[in-house]
């Protein structure tokens, strides 16, 4: 269903392939978050089955970080394709475009801690622990809306370097 959804916004407004490519990127390791439920994704087991090193001791991890992962992807992954279709199909300027993704990531990531947040107040102690996957960190939303601003300024940056390269 989301793939024909895909496929029609793109028959109405044609993206970049790359642009694509990040959203569906994106879509995938959310997906693979909530098949397991993001604090329990298997990565260990991932890494071990194709001989890498582990990424809780290599990172020097507290926790399974899947929905860190996912946080900064959602920074790193929408900031172009939002960038590319407001320059397209809003004729705004590149520079103008990807300031506006950058901050439409920001405000996206913090509307989605508060929704956790209030899910937690109206939600019982244990379900709303086990939902939101704060793995006893006091700090998480904090932590992911960082990790997502991040990842969009990392972004940001990308496209600002790959447009003065292929400038010149």
């Amino acid at each position: 269903m989301i793939v024909a959804g895909l496929w029609l916004a793109l028959r109405r407004w044609p993206m970049p392939t790359s642009a694509v490519a990040c959203a569906c990127l994106f879509l995938w390791l959310h997906t693979l978050g909530g098949r397991y439920i993001y604090s329990f994704v298997p990565y260990e087991d991932w890494a071990r089955a194709v001989g890498l090193p582990s990424p809780t001791v290599t990172l020097g991890l507290q926790r399974n970080s899947w929905d860190r992962l996912v946080h900064f992807s959602f920074g790193a992954c929408w900031v172009h394709p939002i960038s590319a279709w407001l320059a397209r199909h809003r004729k705004l300027s590149l520079s103008l475009a990807t300031y506006i993704a950058v901050e439409f990531v920001l405000a996206g990531s913090a509307i989605y801690e508060i929704f956790e947040w209030l899910l937690t107040v109206f939600m019982a102690g244990p379900d709303a622990l086990a939902y939101n996957g704060q793995q006893g960190d006091p700090w998480d939303p904090q932590k992911d809306m960082a990790l997502a601003g991040i990842g969009a300024v990392a972004a940001a940056g990308f496209l600002r370097l790959r447009t003065r390269l292929t400038a010149s």
